[in-house]
């Protein structure tokens, strides 16, 4: 019918015509091609309703290229059933189907994730039996609540995490294949016990706090409905309150001073700002992470601003020549590595580490401390202490605590303690106190 003639037509009847032509090409059609055609409109349809699926298969079987998927992801390389929700902030997720059979969708990680860890998730999770710890721990893992811990934490929870998957028990696989709903207090309370028993109650400790963190996430996200390990025992650790002597420090700062000038590579060399952090970690009271994360900014011309962990207070420790001499020291050091290698000097303050490492970046805290182990077996092959006088770098904060003239408000003040109650781990010095009674004879 001409466009004329239609448009002169009543509403209701132009309807009933576009119908007519609906049903007269489906007519035409065999049936066979008439059910397909009407299947592949409502795939059209599915499609074009899911605002979410930003990655549709083409007649080819690959994915198609999305704008909404993140940059850095190669779309022609993200494992099959992963998808992105481009709403909100964007989440990647999968799609399963539950006992009933209707499918239900579950978030997998967020925008960030790289392509790797998006491959990681789906062969964590292929195969896996969604009731058991190695499911609830792979969703863990992959959520955001996973990704906003330290970096450090989250290392230790993957080693907790692969311990405990890994574990053989007697019934001929491993603990991770276990369903969570067959963890009780008792059984958890047994594990602790036993890896305890065999003289490592601080992993044991590690392991129960992993798993009291990991089934609390997985209550309140429907993973799980009770946390077997909330009320189990603690094992007893064994307290190491080491407090080097004077002598010890002194001798192993200065053997770090002379070998950290040798070039690195060398022979007994070590590496040249292990004595600069030694001091600083005595003076200002400092844990090892507390001085490899100095900046300028905490340079003030009443002394070292410090900047304590843990909820301990910071305090300025006033400049006098031992703290002035160590504290140059490393910005000659870090000043005199930029040059060599070229490197931009950030303008704000805060963007300049006192100490840094060999290529001129910060220090890592794990770069210390394999620095600092390597230091104390050279010093006892040097014989420059004897092997039960080897100490860390936290209970240099303990002899500087010690050390610290004054009464015991003196010394908490100094620390950044907020209870007095770790004084008595960190203050191991003898009170001296007068006799009873009056002594005539007395000076």
């Amino acid at each position: 019918m001409p466009a004329a003639d239609t448009a002169a037509q009543p509403r209701g009847e132009a309807r009933h015509t576009a119908r007519s032509r609906g049903a007269a090409d489906n007519a035409a059609q065999p049936r066979g091609e008439a059910l397909h055609t009407a299947r592949s409109r409502g795939e059209a349809r599915h499609t074009a309703g899911s605002r979410g699926k930003a990655d549709h298969a083409g007649e080819s079987g690959r994915r198609r290229h999305h704008p909404a998927i993140p940059a850095h992801i190669d779309q022609s390389r993200l494992p099959p059933g992963i998808y992105f929700d481009a709403r909100g902030r964007g989440r990647w997720y999968r799609q399963y189907r539950d006992e009933a059979n209707r499918l239900r969708r579950r978030n997998v990680a967020d925008a960030q994730a790289t392509l790797d860890e998006l491959r990681q998730i789906a062969a964590d999770r292929d195969g896996l039996d969604r009731d058991s710890l190695a499911y609830l721990a792979a969703a863990f893992h992959a959520a955001e609540q996973f990704q906003q811990l330290a970096p450090r934490t989250q290392q230790d929870y993957a080693w907790c995490r692969k311990l405990l998957i890994e574990m053989p028990t007697k019934l001929g696989k491993p603990l991770g294949e276990l369903p969570t709903r067959q963890f009780q207090p008792a059984l958890v309370q047994r594990l602790v016990d036993r890896i305890a028993s065999d003289g490592t109650p601080a992993k044991a400790n590690h392991l129960l706090r992993y798993l009291r963190r990991l089934f609390r996430w997985g209550i309140n996200r429907g993973y799980c409905d009770t946390n077997p390990a909330r009320g189990v025992e603690a094992a007893r650790e064994r307290r190491r309150r080491r407090l080097p002597e004077l002598e010890t420090v002194t001798a192993l700062t200065e053997f770090a001073r002379e070998r950290g000038q040798r070039r690195r590579g060398e022979a007994g060399a070590c590496a040249p700002y292990l004595w600069i952090v030694m001091e600083l970690a005595y003076i200002c009271r400092l844990r090892g992470i507390e001085v490899v994360t100095l900046t300028d900014a905490h340079h003030t011309p009443a002394g070292v601003h410090t900047n304590r962990r843990k909820g301990s207070r910071d305090s300025v420790i006033r400049w006098y020549p031992r703290l002035r001499h160590a504290w140059d020291a490393a910005t000659r050091h870090r000043d005199a590595l930029w040059r060599a290698r070229a490197l931009p000097v950030p303008k704000d303050a805060a963007a300049r580490p006192l100490i840094v490492a060999a290529d001129g970046a910060a220090l890592q805290k794990s770069s210390l401390d394999s620095a600092w182990q390597r230091f104390i077996r050279l010093a006892i092959a040097e014989r420059v202490i004897r092997p039960e006088q080897r100490f860390g770098l936290h209970d240099l904060k303990r002899r500087g605590i010690t050390d610290t003239a004054g009464t015991r408000h003196d010394k908490l003040e100094a620390s950044g303690h907020r209870s007095a109650a770790m004084m008595d781990v960190y203050d191991l010095s003898v009170p001296l106190v007068p006799w009873p009674g009056y002594d005539a004879t007395a000076p």
